[in-house]
């Protein structure tokens, strides 16, 4: 996290403990598209905002308590999770199960680089797609898909690649949150990215 956005958080958490509602007002500017993203993980997207809701009441009464181990963005989206998966959980839905993996160590599969596969979007297309009409990229075909593909995902390789790669969450705060090692944040980013990847090749020979 670079100095000034960490010096800007601290301004705004100073104004937060002082109950300034226009600092509140801006995380939930900033945050909130985020926020409701995380909790769409664990719980249906017709109650994801009351679930978001419910967190920013957990920000407003814990903020005090903030220790500042992570940065803000990772303590509202933890904050989130955490709410969701209580939500989730009173509906006695199994949200807590994993995928253990196997050969963790040398994992065959073709994974996507991570500079090419940033917020919700490839950064560079590889060279064959180019040929994909414009309107179907402006018309956020391939985004839709990419969405569904992650929508599909076990839960822990969903909940990796949405932190990690759509929210910039860094791979150790992503282990921490989700109480997993890093060695298994790397292999379930890796097997999701490339579950991404086969569904875009599949697109895109159908195109």
């Amino acid at each position: 996290m670079s100095t000034a956005t960490r010096d800007d958080d601290d301004l705004l958490l100073a104004a937060l403990r002082r109950r300034d509602e226009d600092a509140f007002m801006t995380l939930v500017e900033r945050h909130m598209a985020s926020m409701l993203r995380v909790a769409r993980m664990y719980v249906p997207s017709a109650v994801a905002g009351d679930v978001v809701q419910e967190a920013w009441i957990g920000v407003l009464g814990g903020v005090d308590r903030f220790e500042g181990r992570s940065s803000l963005r990772t303590w509202l989206l933890s904050i989130t999770a955490n709410q969701a998966r209580r939500w989730a959980a009173r509906q006695r839905q199994d949200v807590l199960a994993s995928e253990l993996p196997s050969g963790i160590d040398g994992d065959p599969t073709p994974a996507v680089p991570p500079d090419r596969f940033l917020n919700g979007r490839w950064s560079t297309l590889p060279v064959p797609w180019q040929t994909i009409p414009d309107e179907q990229l402006l018309a956020g075909e391939l985004l839709e898909m990419v969405e569904e593909v992650i929508a599909g995902l076990p839960l822990r390789q969903r909940e990796v690649i949405t932190l990690h790669d759509l929210e910039g969450v860094p791979a150790a705060e992503v282990a921490e949150m989700l109480g997993i090692t890093l060695n298994h944040q790397r292999v379930l980013l890796h097997r999701a990215r490339a579950a991404v990847r086969m569904a875009l090749e599949r697109y895109v020979a159908g195109a």
